[in-house]
């Protein structure tokens, strides 16, 4: 369903131990650059009404998140400020091909990939914390998580056949894969 090739390292829970305020700051981070990408993509494709109404909703459903994780900081007593964001977004953001329609393809399924990701960490926090606040939140979060995968992956057959998109997005799991098995020493939603 959501075409990762591997699943978060150990290593990760141990951040995510040692480090939840900053990983929590780090969420409201994430959904603020998810609806700026997604806007991205609405502007950069606008001629594309399906993507353009995708992408809208998406936009929305991002931003709504980010409230969301800025109300449960604002609970927990903890400020939202600038953290040096990981390498993640950047290696993905790195293996864009340059020519459209290429281009659009890889934009729109490293963000599926970005989103899958998400979806399955807010799975591994709601099944890994004893918070109970916190195992409701990243359970309320999970599906929005895995339908926004399902809806870039979807968009992206606009630009290219089902077979060279789906060829693609393998190739770029893979690369995703790899760079989660590096990992970050930052501790991040995707360190």
């Amino acid at each position: 369903m959501l075409n990762l090739q591997s699943t978060t390292p150990d290593r990760w829970l141990r951040q995510v131990d040692e480090n939840l305020e900053e990983i929590l700051i780090d969420h409201a981070h994430c959904e603020n650059k998810a609806a700026r990408a997604a806007l991205n993509l609405l502007i950069a494709y606008v001629e594309n009404a399906s993507l353009c109404r995708a992408m809208s909703e998406i936009v929305c459903e991002e931003l709504e998140h980010f409230h969301l994780v800025l109300d449960l900081l604002t609970e927990r007593g903890i400020r939202f400020r600038r953290i040096r964001q990981s390498n993640y977004g950047a290696q993905l953001s790195a293996l864009i091909r340059p020519r459209e329609p290429e281009r659009a393809v890889d934009r729109l399924l490293v963000a599926g990939l970005i989103e899958a990701r998400s979806c399955e960490r807010f799975d591994l926090l709601r099944r890994h914390l004893d918070d109970p606040q916190l195992v409701e939140f990243y359970g309320s979060l999970f599906e929005s998580e895995a339908a926004h995968h399902a809806t870039y992956v979807r968009c992206a057959r606009d630009f290219a056949s089902d077979s060279d998109v789906e060829k693609r997005l393998h190739e770029l799991a893979l690369q995703e894969a790899r760079i989660i098995e590096v990992g970050d020493t930052l501790p991040r939603m995707h360190s």
